[in-house]
């Protein structure tokens, strides 16, 4: 069923009894996001227009306070409006409407370059659906696309190529769908994306149990997703893909993947969309005697089952976002926790990371027409490109320089007074704690009981480095011995070597591993490289969307971009569709021209987003909606076609 069929059907479920569940939905739901609703469904432009002044912007410093009164008047005319039907308009509101509710309902101007992503992204008219696409050449039968992996990105590709009409198949190492989301399952691993935007847009979910979704959820998501789509019946689990060679004469790839049986087969392709993601090859710290520890030694990414640490003596390696929320599940539980801190991260506090999805909320995402189309904007615009500015290089800056914008340091000084509000009296958990480099330059950590955990007595913090690991406790580099009975690796992933452990040989016998080395990887629009015909390389350099939430956006504009591509082949009776040196050359010379102007180029920056000689190779350095405006289809005379 299309989102319009979904809607339309919504539409046709009113009225609506007037029950208990439509009050307390009413009661509970978010107030613009019921007004965006309203307008949708009613036209009532002066009910609109009586609410703008009271709604600021999200990162303007104004708060925004809705008269009690003016709330209820709301909720009485949605109840009338739900119930009875009159004054419901089914038709389909004008662009110019859409825009004005956005507007007024997130405080700031919404301009015509956000329409069609919002469209899109949030349900209301989805960018394309192949099948229905009058005089489109359906693909032939026998071109066959083989994708690697079966988490976002793969799911994405497998149902678009379904849509699409092509013939595809999906590898995938695990057992079942979801990547990271099987692959992670440690003690309070959630999500930094809010669960109402991160997500299929064509599969808006209603039924998440919390804002920001435990891994858990997603991964709940991700099998409900797979059942519906029936994504399974092309998709070969506990099978690793191994190698793949081009074959310039035929245009084919020959890729060899590693059996549940442990035989290898070779397998033929017309083309190959990797997606196996850049956190999927976990990192152990280099320290000296790791190996020789006597008890279990465990990455955050591959947690044993039927580890239980409580009750036990912890030291856990790394202060990033995997650690944050394992040292925020685990501290109330164990017996003693020394955390080893080897770089500082900048915390935010999000009040509603921790909190549950109300009945209320749900029912009112579930029933009330447009509403779930609604919220995923308004957590789009600002868990998103509302955070752009943060990222961006004011020049006209003349303030500190641990800040690159006036913005910037609001959210600089939003995150200290969070620190400082939560240690007030461990003045040497703050100093510990305080980063000495712009906020968002790195990937930010979310409180979700991290800093509680770390003011606790039976966790200490420390910051002298680790010297080595003996058989019985870990000795840090200023003598201090921490006797343990389980080490965790909190280290996070081998990102910057992209292509993992797989051999990818292109025309005449390139090899991209070699080419791109252990991190020095580049592309156009990260996915495709010259030499390497019909080999989309999706979540590619510079591609990750590091201002904000918005991985899902990315996957999908990808997912779409590649298609588009795959269709220009079959119009053209071609072979193979190939970047074009001279396009390849210019977009890389557009990204470095762009990161000087980004935070993550300033001097204090350096993460997993820059490479060993310090080039930013992940960062997308525009917002989410130009890579949505960009994704549309392969600029013209930037690909050749083989014949």
């Amino acid at each position: 069923m299309s989102t319009n069929e979904k809607l339309a059907r919504a539409m046709d479920s009113l009225p609506l009894p007037d029950s208990a569940e439509l009050s307390r939905a009413l009661a509970e739901a978010n107030v613009q996001t019921l007004l965006a609703a309203y307008a949708h469904l009613s036209r009532d432009f002066a009910l609109l227009d009586r609410f703008a002044p009271h709604i600021k912007p999200a990162f303007s410093g104004e708060i925004t306070v809705i008269p009690d009164d003016l709330a209820e008047e709301l909720r009485g005319k949605m109840r009338h409006l739900l119930t009875t039907g009159e004054g419901l308009h089914k038709d389909a509101p004008s662009d110019a409407l859409i825009q004005r509710i956005m507007s007024v309902t997130v405080g700031e101007a919404v301009e015509d370059e956000f329409i069609d992503a919002v469209f899109d992204q949030c349900g209301f008219r989805p960018w394309i659906d192949r099948s229905q696409v009058e005089g489109r050449r359906k693909p032939p039968a026998n071109f066959k696309v083989l994708v690697i992996g079966a988490g976002l990105t793969g799911m994405a590709a497998a149902t678009k190529l379904r849509e699409a009409g092509y013939d595809y198949v999906v590898i995938e190492k695990n057992s079942d769908v979801g990547g990271t989301w099987y692959e992670n399952r440690y003690p309070g691993v959630g999500v930094d994306t809010p669960s109402h935007f991160y997500s299929f847009s064509w599969e808006i979910w209603p039924d998440w149990t919390h804002y920001h979704p435990q891994g858990a959820d997603m991964q709940r998501y991700m099998l409900a997703v797979a059942d519906k789509y029936k994504l399974r019946e092309n998709m070969r689990f506990g099978t690793a893909v191994e190698t793949l060679v081009y074959d310039d004469k035929s245009g084919t790839w020959t890729v060899t993947v590693r059996n549940p049986d442990g035989s290898h087969e070779d397998i033929v392709a017309n083309a190959v969309i990797n997606g196996h993601g850049p956190v999927n090859r976990f990192r152990w710290p280099d320290i000296p005697g790791l190996n020789d520890f006597d008890g279990p030694v465990v990455h955050t990414a591959n947690w044993p089952a039927d580890l239980d640490v409580t009750g036990k003596r912890v030291a856990v390696i790394g202060t990033g976002a995997s650690s944050a929320q394992l040292v925020g599940a685990i501290a109330p539980k164990v017996a003693s926790l020394n955390v080893y801190q080897r770089t500082k991260h900048w915390v935010l506090s999000n009040p509603e990371i921790a909190d549950d999805v109300s009945e209320g909320m749900k029912w009112a995402l579930t029933h009330i027409p447009t509403y779930l189309e609604w919220f995923r904007f308004r957590v789009y615009w600002n868990a998103a490109d509302g955070l752009f500015s943060n990222v961006l290089k004011d020049p006209e800056w003349e303030g500190n320089s641990l800040a690159v914008s006036a913005a910037n340091e609001g959210i600089r000084q939003y995150a200290l007074s969070h620190l400082h509000a939560r240690m007030a009296d461990r003045p040497d958990i703050i100093e510990k704690l305080t980063p000495d480099f712009p906020i968002f330059s790195k990937r930010i950590i979310l409180d979700n009981g991290w800093l509680d955990a770390l003011a606790r007595d039976n966790v200490h913090l420390e910051t002298g480095g680790i010297a080595r690991i003996l058989p019985n406790g870990v000795e840090g580099k200023d003598g201090t011995f921490y006797e343990c009975d389980i080490i965790v690796c909190a280290t996070g992933f081998n990102v910057a070597k992209m292509i993992g452990n797989l051999t990818i040989k292109g025309v005449g016998g390139r090899d991209l591993g070699e080419e791109w080395g252990e991190d020095d990887a580049r592309s156009y629009m990260g996915m495709c490289i010259p030499g390497y015909p019909n080999y989309f390389h999706t979540v590619g350099p510079n591609s990750a969307p590091n201002h904000a939430a918005g991985q899902n956006m990315i996957s999908e504009c990808q997912v779409n971009w590649i298609i588009e591509a795959l269709d220009r082949i079959v119009e053209a009776d071609a072979k193979a569709f190939e970047v074009k040196q001279d396009a390849y050359d210019a977009w890389n010379r557009k990204v470095e021209e762009r990161m000087p102007e980004m935070i993550w180029t300033h001097p204090g920056a350096n993460s997993y987003y820059n490479n060993s000689k310090g080039r930013v190779f992940l960062s997308w350095p525009w917002r989410l909606v130009d890579f949505f405006t960009e994704t549309r289809r392969p600029a013209e005379g930037s690909y050749d076609l083989h014949k």
